[in-house]
């Protein structure tokens, strides 16, 4: 039974301290569009799509208005393109994109994800064209988002695959110059993907999902930080005690919001994923979080292990408030959409190297992070080695979503708006990694994987 107490407190949370669903996310099958015709395979996948999720955001805004609660985006995300693709004998690929920019627009989501490919241990018939295809549907799509998966802990790290990606991510910034670069800001480079993630630009409906599914996925930095801040005198352990708490406090409200739109949408609740997502509202984000715990600045030394115990007890209080937990659940660090991260970066407090030592204990990886317009593929496809090898070596989640801001140098500004946020370009190691990433072939699986 709910208590006064908690409901005011939840109203608090909403009001004050920026607690929201970030989405909900349909995720919707394509296994049985598949066609050698590409124009009637396009044909099947916008059908499907908008048949399924036509009451999706509709009813995301109803349970918004019943029940008080922010929810702030309607997604969908789709079985990996470069499977769908593989049967059609046309490798105009890009049809794909067009035709889920189509649906999102039809339907009025915020994004669909999918145009991915999984190729960790190699490629398939359409995963070559997808991956090609990459910067072309991304600069003249709105809605899509993009994904690859280029290793895992399984597999190993597929470096043709990485190779491919550092130019991927460079033509996407170059075609969207104009835009912000934002054709690289929906592109996400995975190692150990998880298939049920709610969370753009990296969701993608994996094969071993239902045929439809609801996924949620919340946030609540904000709320974090204010239970911290009444924790003056507190130890170590009392303070990952009150994450623990607050997570739990959270979660609960996710996974009222999950059962609600999968009843409403007949359709069946897949996975609550827990994660703390900041924005750039002053006090939504995850630096102030580590910060309030007793580090002068996000960025000094302390902030890995800070980021550790919270990415923990996120998971621990999180995983007791839902039925079914999943996705990547724990601490995002993106730089442009956290105001103390931004903060952070422009004093020179936070720099790539520290973010890389965080991403071993967060729940993605080097998210959101502007570079220099001049850095090389080359020089892109060894910081999505370095991530993936963090990611294949401690059986976790990483990820790499770099934006090359074209035209602009280290100290410089790139200035999304909304949801991305800004940042300050990031200055990167000398050194040239092409030699390396030239050779090719593949990254062998590290001896923890052989648990049969």
């Amino acid at each position: 039974m709910l208590e006064t107490r908690d409901i005011l407190e939840t109203i608090n949370m909403i009001d004050n301290e920026n607690l929201d669903v970030r989405t909900i996310t349909m995720g919707i099958s394509l296994l049985d569009c598949l066609d050698e015709n590409i124009d009637k395979a396009c044909d099947k996948v916008y059908d499907k799509i908008c048949r399924y999720a036509q009451n999706l955001v509709k009813t995301g805004e109803d349970i918004s208005h019943e029940y008080g609660i922010p929810i702030i985006n309607k997604r969908i995300s789709v079985t990996p393109i470069g499977m769908v693709a593989a049967p059609c004998q046309s490798h105009d690929v890009v049809k794909f994109a067009r035709t889920l920019d189509k649906a999102a627009k039809t339907l009025g989501v915020n994004f669909i994800g999918g145009y991915s490919a999984l190729v960790q241990k190699g490629f398939s018939s359409g995963d070559y064209a997808l991956i090609e295809s990459i910067p072309q549907a991304l600069s003249e799509t709105e809605f899509v988002c993009s994904s690859v998966n280029i290793g895992s802990t399984k597999a190993g790290i597929n470096m043709d695959a990485v190779k491919m990606m550092g130019k991927a991510v460079l033509d996407s910034a170059k075609l969207t110059a104009d835009r912000d670069c934002i054709g690289a800001a929906k592109l996400v480079v995975f190692c150990n993907a998880p298939e049920d993630n709610p969370f753009m630009a990296g969701a993608f409906h994996g094969v071993g999902e239902a045929d439809c599914v609801i996924n949620v996925g919340v946030s609540g930095p904000g709320v974090v930080r204010a239970a911290l801040t009444k924790c003056d005198g507190y130890d170590i352990t009392g303070i990952a005690d009150t994450v623990k708490k607050t997570a739990f406090k959270i979660t609960r409200m996710g996974q009222l919001v999950a059962k609600e739109a999968s009843k409403r949408l007949s359709v069946p609740f897949g996975i609550v994923d827990l994660s703390l997502a900041p924005t750039p509202a002053v006090g939504d984000s995850v630096a102030y979080i580590l910060e309030e715990m007793g580090l002068e600045c996000c960025g000094c030394h302390g902030t890995t292990a800070a980021l550790a115990l919270l990415n923990d007890a996120v998971k621990k209080g999180g995983v007791m408030a839902s039925s079914h937990v999943g996705g990547l659940s724990g601490a995002f660090i993106p730089v442009t959409e956290d105001a103390g991260m931004i903060a952070a970066a422009k004093s020179g407090a936070l720099d790539i190297t520290k973010l890389e030592a965080m991403t071993a204990v967060c729940s993605v990886g080097l998210d959101m992070i502007v570079v220099p317009g001049d850095t090389t593929a080359d020089v892109i496809s060894a910081i999505i080695a370095d991530e993936a090898a963090i990611g294949m070596v401690n059986s976790k989640t990483t990820a790499v979503r770099l934006i090359p801001a074209i035209g602009k140098k280290a100290g410089d500004e790139l200035n999304f708006g909304g949801l991305l946020g800004l940042g300050p370009v990031m200055p990167l190691r000398k050194g040239s990694p092409e030699k390396f990433i030239s050779r090719g072939g593949r990254i062998p699986a590290p001896l923890q994987s052989l648990k049969n």
